[in-house]
This record gives C-alpha cells, sequence and structure tokens, in this order.
C-alpha cells in the first residue's frame, strides 16, 4: 500500500489530480463546441432584433425584443416548433396583461398579484401548455417590477413579437442548425449505451455473475435519457428540415434516424426485460446455454454496427446481418434447453432484433419473417420449437417476435 505522505503517493495523488482536470477541461471543451451554434444564433437574434424594434420600428428602449429572442431560441432547442410559439405568445400575454394593468392602476404589491392571476387565467383560457403559462407569469412580473408606466400598453407587446418572430426566422432560414450533426450527436450516445449495455449482460450471463446483469441493467435504465434526447432531436431535426430550405438537402440521410427512434426505443425496452430475466436466470441457478450469451453480444454488435452504418449514410447491411445472427443463436439455445427466464430471454431477443430491422428500413410484416426464417421455425413444426420439459404453447418461449 503506498504511503500518501511519501514523494510515490503524492506523486500518484497528483497524477490523478492532473488527470481529472485534464478530463473536465476536455468536456468543458466539448460543451463549449456545441453552444457554439447557439451562440451564434442568439447574439445574431439579439441584434437583429434590437435593430428592427429599434430602428425600424422607432421604439427607444426595446430590451424585450432582444430577451424574446434569445429565450425562444434557447428554449427551442430539441422542442417543437408549438412549444417554441407558446412560449412566444406567453411573453406577449405577460407583457401585455402587465403595461395595460400598470398603466390603468399603476404598480404595488397588489397589482402585482393581479398582473401574474390575469396573465395565467388568459394563458390558459387559450389553451396553452406549461410553457405559456408560465412564461406569461414571469413576464408579467418583470414588467410590473421592473418597468415604468410610461408608453402605450402595446409597446413592449410588439417587442416580445418582433423579438420572437426573429427567433424563429434565425432558426430556420438565416442560420438554421445542421438537423443531421445534431440527431447523429443525440444518437451516438443512446446507441453506445444499448450496445455496451447488450455486452455487459452477454458477460455477466457468460460468466455466472448476476451483479455484472444487474449493473448492465442500471446502466439501461439510465440510457432512457439518452434515448428521450434522441427522440427529441429527431422530433426538432425534422421541423427545422421542413422549414429550412438550406437543410432540406439532409432529408434523405436524416430519413434513416427519424424511422428508426422510435423502434430502438421499443428496442431499449425489450432489452431491459431481457436484462431482468437474466439475473432472475443466474439467481435461479437455471442452465444458460453457451449459445445464449453469444446471442446478446452479437446483437450488442448489431446496434453498434448500426451506429457506425448510420454516421457514414450507408445502408445498415451488416447490422441487419448481424441481428439476424443474434436471432439464430438464441434459436440454438432454445432448441439446447433453458428454463423459464431463459425461455422469456429468447423471446425478448427475437422481439428486439425485430425492432432494430424495422429501425433499419425492414417492413413491419417482413422483420418477423426474417427473423423466424434465421432461427429456422419457419420450416419446422410447431411442435418442434418446444424445448423437452422446458415450456409450453402459450409460455414466454412462445412469445411472437
Amino acid at each position: 500500500m503506498t504511503d500518501a505522505g511519501s514523494p510515490r503517493g503524492l506523486a500518484a495523488t497528483l497524477h490523478g489530480v492532473g488527470s481529472r482536470s485534464q478530463t473536465g477541461a476536455a468536456r468543458g471543451l466539448h460543451r463549449v463546441r456545441g453552444a457554439l451554434a447557439l451562440a451564434g444564433q442568439a447574439g445574431v437574434a439579439a441584434g437583429l432584433a434590437w435593430f428592427i424594434a429599434h430602428d425600424l420600428f422607432g421604439r427607444p428602449m426595446p430590451f424585450f425584443a432582444p430577451i424574446a429572442a434569445v429565450i425562444t431560441l434557447a428554449s427551442s432547442v430539441g422542442q417543437r416548433v408549438r412549444r417554441t410559439s407558446e412560449l412566444v405568445l406567453g411573453v406577449a400575454i405577460g407583457i401585455g396583461i402587465g403595461d395595460a394593468v400598470i398603466l390603468l392602476i399603476g404598480s404595488g404589491p397588489w397589482q402585482i398579484a393581479l398582473v401574474v392571476v390575469g396573465a395565467i387565467l388568459v394563458a390558459s383560457a387559450v389553451g396553452g401548455g406549461t410553457p405559456l403559462v408560465v412564461q406569461s407569469a414571469s413576464s408579467a412580473v418583470l414588467v410590473a417590477t421592473l418597468t415604468s408606466s410610461t408608453g402605450l400598453p402595446w409597446s413592449r407587446f410588439l417587442d416580445a413579437l418582433v423579438g420572437g418572430a426573429v427567433g424563429l426566422l434565425v432558426m430556420t432560414l438565416l442560420l438554421p442548425l445542421n438537423p443531421l450533426t445534431v440527431v447523429r450527436r443525440a444518437a451516438a450516445p443512446a446507441l453506445t449505451a444499448l450496445a455496451d449495455g447488450l455486452r455487459q449482460v452477454a458477460r455477466g450471463l457468460a460468466a455466472g455473475d448476476a451483479e455484472v446483469v444487474q449493473g448492465a441493467l442500471a446502466d439501461l435504465r439510465a440510457a432512457e435519457a439518452t434515448f428521450a434526447a434522441f427522440s427529441a432531436a429527431v422530433a426538432a431535426a425534422r421541423e427545422n428540415v421542413a422549414f429550412a430550405p438550406a437543410r432540406w438537402r439532409a432529408r434523405g440521410p436524416l430519413g434513416q434516424y427519424v424511422d428508426g427512434a422510435d423502434q430502438l426505443t421499443y428496442a431499449l425496452r425489450n432489452v431491459r426485460v431481457l436484462t431482468r430475466r437474466a439475473a432472475t436466470a443466474l439467481n435461479d441457478a437455471e442452465p444458460i446455454p453457451e449459445v445464449l450469451p453469444e446471442s446478446i453480444r452479437l446483437f450488442g454488435d448489431a446496434v453498434d454496427l448500426l451506429r457506425q452504418e448510420w454516421e457514414s449514410g450507408a445502408e445498415p447491411v451488416a447490422a441487419r446481418e448481424r441481428a439476424l445472427r443474434a436471432a439464430a443463436e438464441c434459436g440454438r439455445a432454445y432448441d439446447e434447453g433453458v428454463g423459464f427466464s431463459g425461455g422469456v430471454i429468447v423471446a425478448q431477443v427475437r422481439t428486439a432484433v425485430t425492432d432494430l430491422l424495422r429501425a433499419t428500413g425492414i417492413e413491419y410484416a417482413e422483420a418477423p419473417r426474417m427473423v423466424r426464417r434465421a432461427i429456422g421455425w419457419n420450416r419446422r413444426p410447431r411442435s418442434g420449437r418446444r424445448s423437452p420439459g422446458r415450456s409450453r404453447p402459450g409460455s414466454p418461449g412462445h412469445d411472437p417476435a
């Protein structure tokens, strides 16, 4: 054991601190690079909103115009255009009500309360969601506490509309983010987490270590956040391509992600069921044929191949082939004999492989047929699919792909 007070221990401590500092700096630099595009959009939008409100509309101090533009851009990342429109409308409602109340009855504690109540009620009356209600109330508070009653009631209302419109203009037409780049950045951690989780399950199952499998289950549960970010990026990119002519050329490659995002989310959920059953099978000391963890490992490789082929814009042929190999191996495991939980694992591998095939563009009806052909069950009688003494029709081992 190294003494922390010795020169060697001190050197090791300093090395660890230096490594953590370098890692933190690298992560910070990565975050800065990711924020550069948004920062550029926000800067251009803020300046343009001020110019339009001040120089074109003659507003002496249109500070709500750049504020609304920046809020629009910052809140629209990964969200739908409807959300952005709600936010812009909320700013306008809050400012309009705040201006009107202050002009009519002055400012003070009870006026602030009245402004907030009115803003929320109006936002709710127009059918707004949470972003609209919250933004209406907060904008009304800003007006009631930070601004004077000089000027016409609609002046800052106009500022907010100008700023919101400029934000949408910059986001969709002037400086649209590359939707393909955004989606690829969101898809990579999601697919990597799924592939790594499958490989960890395979290692734990092969070694008979339930703790390794439980660790994989925790990681796969945490991966739900990355898949949610992936889905949000796909939705935002779809709209970005629809509204930004400069990005229309990205429609083709982007289609792979758009069509596959939901199916991969289904695959993640099926893999989590698989993982729970793998831990149960080990705890119950069920027989685990060697080909079963191999099947799961192959499926993890298929997910990783899909990530690589999508990133290169290639047809995911290799991912399909590896996924079907995984299905074939799980069929062999079923024939060799599995317990109750093992039958569930086989069924979930089949289902998850079907999800992945559909994510690669295979038609809904064709994907399960391909899985059955890979296993060979389409050429055998129904009774031949049963593991002797293990499962019966209607059991998890017979769960359709």
